[in-house]
């Protein structure tokens, strides 16, 4: 193994010799004290010479200037280490602004961003406000937390306003369900979460939308939303069996093709069949969507219908029901194929959004709950930078099946 290179200065080392010297440092709270302290130092020092360049002579120079140096102000501030307490100069004319420490800044450990992070991991307010307390040492009132976070409503709406582009070549429906607080009533809610791909080929959170009834009008107005914030065309449009979207992408996009998604058919299918049947199950059901040919597809999932018939006479229903909706992948190759029954993308998202189920049981409110969706949504994004797999390829394929509908 190789040995950690010391990068240690000699000026570090001269410093931590004399910070155990001078504060007779024992143990790591000692070493949190002597932070602190040395801290409030530097603040203090940093806020006379601000004083120092303001008034343009130092502390007992002579100077013609009018104004000088009128006393301090003792300050309570809260730091990364606790509360601590400074002395802001004066001076006569109060004019001087200081930078280090603003006026009627209070807080110097960025503590709104800590809140807003823990918001972001699902923590309750509670959570949240006995956190805070634990850690630093000092009371938020779980008013105070709703307050902050509160903040991010005018940067949600600008977010779900935002121009899109004019063309995604495939877009993804998905729900994940929480249960919401409603006059002291526990209703279940569906988060539906709108991801889209780019024509570069990128992963692109279009719309988190938060509703409780399906039908074909909320979907039309799900979708009229999108025309009016510059989508101008969908390629494929992949979802689950939502209530009244099949009629409603034939209104907004009737050019759009609609695939239903072949991993939510495969887990509706699965939940008919017992645990000691469901491998054998899942493999047979993959041999329809990796038919070369959609009638191959339709004569192996007859044959699998025939198969599982007396044990499970329910299970296979949905797909000779569904096969126009299921059937449109069988046009495209393997590589289009995987872009679309792959919800790679969306399964990381909800992932994201499960974990804030294990958070948080019932969220207080419809805000609540769309705070947390977005700055989870936000947190598990930064990460999209690359293109899809074989993108090119996908591209390539898409731009001559539907022709003259992406840029050449």
């Amino acid at each position: 193994m190789a040995r950690r290179k010391n990068s240690m200065s000699e000026g570090k080392k001269n410093i931590i010799a004399s910070l155990l010297q001078e504060y007779d440092i024992k143990t790591a709270e000692d070493i949190q004290e002597a932070l602190k302290d040395l801290l409030g130092g530097t603040i203090q020092s940093m806020l006379e010479a601000e004083m120092d360049q303001h008034l343009g002579y130092e502390p007992y120079e002579r100077s013609n200037n009018t104004n000088y140096r009128n006393g301090k102000k003792s300050k309570s501030i809260q730091s990364t280490y606790g509360k601590m307490e400074i002395d802001v100069p004066q001076d006569r004319e109060c004019s001087f602004e200081p930078q280090i420490v603003k006026k009627r800044q209070k807080d110097i450990s960025s503590i709104d961003q800590k809140i807003i992070a823990m918001y972001a991991r699902g923590l309750t307010t509670r959570q949240i406000s006995d956190q805070i307390e634990e850690i630093y040492g000092f009371e938020v009132s779980e008013g105070m937390v709703s307050d902050i976070t509160n903040k991010l409503l005018p940067e949600i709406e600008e977010w779900q306003q935002r121009p899109l582009s004019s063309v995604y070549p495939i877009v993804f429906i998905d729900a994940v369900h929480f249960s919401v607080r409603d006059n002291n009533v526990i209703k279940k809610l569906a988060a539906y979460i709108i991801l889209g791909i780019n024509e570069e080929g990128q992963k692109e959170v279009l719309s988190i939308q938060i509703g409780q009834n399906e039908s074909s009008k909320y979907w039309l107005s799900v979708l009229n939303e999108l025309k009016n914030r510059g989508v101008k065309d969908i390629l494929i449009l992949c979802a689950d069996g939502l209530s009244g979207i099949k009629e409603s992408i034939a209104v907004a996009f009737p050019e759009t093709e609609y695939q239903r998604c072949i991993v939510h058919q495969v887990r509706n299918t699965l939940k008919y069949v017992a645990d000691k049947d469901k491998k054998e199950f899942a493999n047979d059901l993959k041999t329809i969507y990796h038919a070369p040919t959609e009638e191959t597809g339709y004569e192996r999932m007859m044959q699998i219908t025939d198969k599982w018939q007396d044990r499970y006479p329910n299970a296979m229903k949905s797909w000779s029901t569904n096969w126009d909706i299921l059937s449109p992948i069988f046009k495209f190759s393997t590589d289009v194929r995987k872009v679309i029954y792959t919800t790679n993308a969306i399964e990381s998202l909800n992932s994201t959004y499960r974990r804030l189920n294990r958070q948080r049981s019932v969220f207080p409110s419809d805000t609540a709950l769309l705070k947390a969706l977005y700055l989870a949504t936000f947190e598990a994004t930064k990460k999209w930078t690359m293109t899809l797999r074989n993108w090119g390829k996908v591209y390539g394929e898409l731009s001559i099946m539907y022709e003259g509908r992406l840029q050449q």
